[in-house]
């Protein structure tokens, strides 16, 4: 298992990152990417820690990262979860596409080769390489929003859709763009694919392969990163450590080797390999094990800041944090209900249960709007009664007046806004928008995740109990 020295070196590689325009020189110390590169780092660190719980043994007794492993048991899945929660509490939950997320995926394609057909062996050797290598990867399965009424084959321009290009004795080239690849420009490969329905005039557009970052010919296109402008850690807690940057991928006739392909031109094994492999429901597991975590920081601000502005007590408070307590405990039951209902499938990939988990996925656009909404609610102009940054606490022309009138009872001025400028990170900061924004979208727009929750639920029983209760009396009866 490597070191988060390792991995830092390893992602100085010469990879084509842009941002403002301009080629970044090496993203492991760039401003806008070094906060997310330490913190993935630091979670390479935890896990190759001596009795660290991400440990297992591999086939041959090595220790290897076990959220890179396929769970095999119910003491499998539950070590997973165990796991997959240590590094999620190591970010508070605020680093979405963490190395297990992805890792997930790919132990669930490897653990169900037969999807891939000619391709299976490719599939088994580069999940085994994860493993032996303990590589982080990202994924971009989404085309770009060119037109959401059609798919690629349909628009105008050659390819806009990474496709097929070209197809060599020893590999294809692919052109285009691809989405959209949160933690891309951290990442060691990025796995590329679609997840969104394709036709059967999308052929060129129906592939999945692996590509380490620093491919000849592939550009990453950044958002606007928020830790540049971060004025402190104070300031910006969380914007100076979780900023994980999304970024377009852009294939400029970029060569793929066979051994990198798993789905070739395929539009129905691009769809069977998210979903009979398991890896929709494992890799969901693992982000709502994350959401749960991050919930309840959420609830932890909330309570703590009901607890310094001294209104703990009140009815209408207590009634505000019993509606937040119960909102994140449905998603920690669902992470819950999910594992106690897994079972084995034909291959022996244990499955979280798919109906506990679509149906916390299917209310995570609601759940999580609403759980800001009551911390909004309980923090009032308290967040913007603050110093504009952590100089006006370390002036001695300023000091004198934040002490005597920023504070609350028992509660001195310099930890009172500490906590009131970590709540704005959380809900109002630029670093809070785009985390609203990507929770409300994290596993598709609404009516697809609702699609999941609906086909999974298993209506059959309940119909059958109501046309049974409907049997049991009739228009004759009195």
């Amino acid at each position: 298992m490597r070191s988060g020295s390792d991995y830092l070196t390893a992602i100085d590689d010469g990879r084509r990152v842009y941002l403002d325009g301009k080629l970044v020189d090496g993203v492991a110390r760039h401003p806008a990417f070094a906060p997310i590169a330490r913190t993935v780092a630091e979670l390479f660190d935890l896990a190759a820690q001596p009795g660290s719980a991400l440990v297992r043994s591999d086939v041959d007794g090595s220790p290897v990262n076990r959220l890179f492993t396929a769970p095999r048991s119910r003491e499998d899945l539950t070590a997973f979860r165990e796991a997959a929660t240590t590094w999620a509490r190591h970010t508070h939950g605020w680093v979405g596409r963490s190395p297990d997320h992805v890792g997930a995926f790919l132990s669930a394609f490897a653990a169900h080769p037969e999807v891939f057909g000619d391709y299976a062996a490719n599939v088994k050797a580069f999940q085994r390489r994860v493993v032996e290598e303990d590589l982080y990867l990202s994924y971009a399965i989404i085309p770009p929003q060119v037109s959401r009424a059609t798919t690629a084959s349909a628009w105008d321009g050659d390819l806009v859709q990474v496709g097929v290009a070209e197809e060599r004795p020893d590999g294809i080239v692919v052109r285009g763009a691809q989405m959209l690849a949160t933690g891309g420009p951290v990442a060691d490969e990025i796995l590329v694919s679609c997840i969104k329905p394709l036709t059967p005039e999308d052929t060129d557009f129906a592939l999945s392969f692996v590509l380490p970052v620093d491919t000849e010919g592939l550009k990453l296109y950044c958002r606007r990163p928020y830790a540049p402008a971060a004025t402190s850690s104070y300031d910006y807690p969380l914007t100076t450590r979780y900023d994980e940057t999304d970024a377009l991928l852009v294939f400029d006739d970029v060569f793929v080797p066979w051994e990198r392909v798993f789905v070739y031109r395929d539009v129905a094994a691009v769809r069977r390999q998210f979903f009979d492999t398991g890896a929709h429901v494992l890799g969901n597991w693992q982000a709502q094990i994350r959401f749960s975590v991050k919930l309840q920081f959420l609830a932890g601000l909330a309570r703590k800041v009901a607890a310094v502005n001294g209104v703990d007590r009140f009815p209408g408070v207590v009634e505000k944090l019993g509606e937040l307590a119960s909102l994140v405990s449905v998603v920690e039951s669902a992470v819950l209900a999910a594992e106690y209902t897994a079972a084995p499938d034909s291959a022996g990939l244990w499955r979280p249960g798919s109906r506990a988990l679509y149906g916390a996925m299917g209310l995570q656009s609601e759940l999580y709007p609403r759980v800001l909404a009551i911390l909004r609610d309980l923090v009032g102009g308290g967040v913007l009664q603050v110093p504009s940054s952590v100089a006006d606490l370390t002036s001695a022309e300023t000091r004198a007046d934040i002490d005597r009138y920023v504070y609350s009872p028992g509660t001195p001025a310099v930890e009172r806004v500490k906590l009131f400028k970590l709540v704005w990170d959380a809900v109002g900061s630029e670093f809070a928008g785009r985390h609203q924004q990507y929770e409300l979208f994290y596993a598709g727009a609404p009516f697809v995740v609702k699609g999941y929750a609906f086909r999974n639920y298993g209506f059959e029983d309940p119909v059958s109990e109501v046309d049974q209760f409907l049997a049991g009396y009739s228009e004759e009866e009195q």
